[in-house]
């Protein structure tokens, strides 16, 4: 910001112009006589640079991320339940060493494509030289990456299921598209809350689906206990269901249970990667 302020009084002259020097002159009334001084502009002190935690090598039997596990370890999601846009995402380069903390212990690795679904890691946190990018195949966990991974891609597209209101509600650059009643899952088989993303989609079977594939979220459920033998290694989905009486109310396996067509216009925008918050 720069300010100019002149003020004469008894023949003294002071003009100071923003962070530029100041030069103050004085002058006698009769003598003629004229005294400069140049004041030197402020120093503005130098930031020393931030060190940039250096990431360990990671040992040659560290466990790979996969569609039915994720390595224990992993830090939780410090806003999990949080509803702010995420904006960016992680494609990693190839399989990706995933650290508990910036500089921290080498938990697995996230590898580029997961049972044939490419890998973009929703990016929640960063760090001088790190990103904290959304774990799959575990719930409300994140991991550390060095930013050197991958590429980072925008994500402009957002869900966000709030389960009291049996609601999804689809944002793209922070405005909202649409929003629908749907199914969510029952007080036995809850839908998970807090911050997952689509993983990508996969084809279904019987004529409940609509015919329509299901977009797969990296949640899995919370007590795999309380589903069916076939269910319990499954991941929480977006899924279209025909049968309308089902929406509004909370009583699937977890999965969230839409209108066919609003699957439809769903699996035609939304690609992997997209943000998916799960709130009360």
């Amino acid at each position: 910001m720069y300010t100019r302020r002149a003020v004469v009084a008894g023949g003294l002259l002071a003009v100071a112009l923003g962070a530029t020097a100041a030069v103050a002159a004085t002058r006698a009334d009769h003598g003629g006589t004229l005294t400069v001084r140049r004041v030197p502009a402020a120093v503005q002190p130098v930031a020393a640079p931030v060190p940039v935690p250096k990431a360990a090598p990671a040992p040659p039997g560290l466990p790979t991320i996969s569609y039915w596990h994720a390595a224990p370890g992993l830090a939780h999601d410090p806003a999990a339940h949080s509803v702010a846009a995420v904006v960016e995402g992680l494609r990693p380069h190839g399989k990706v060493a995933v650290y508990d903390a910036p500089g921290g212990k080498p938990r697995a690795f996230l590898p580029r494509t997961i049972s044939g679904l490419p890998v973009t890691a929703p990016i929640v946190g960063k760090r001088p030289g790190w990103l904290a990018v959304l774990i799959p195949s575990i719930n409300r966990r994140i991991g550390w990456v060095p930013s050197s991974s991958g590429a980072v891609r925008p994500l402009r597209d957002q869900l966000v299921v709030d389960l009291s209101r049996r609601r999804l509600t689809w944002l793209r650059d922070g405005r909202q598209r649409g929003h629908w009643k749907v199914a969510v899952g029952s007080s036995r088989t809850p839908t998970p809350l807090g911050r997952t993303f689509v993983m990508g989609r996969t084809i279904t079977h019987g004529s409940v689906y609509a015919g329509l594939d299901a977009l797969v979220l990296g949640a899995v459920p919370d007590d795999r206990d309380a589903l069916s033998a076939s269910l319990r290694n499954g991941h929480t989905a977006i899924h279209a269901w025909r049968d309308e009486s089902a929406f509004g109310r909370s009583v699937s396996n977890g999965c969230v249970r839409v209108p066919p067509d609003v699957q439809r216009l769903l699996l035609r925008h939304l690609p992997e990667g997209v943000p998916v918050s799960v709130v009360e």
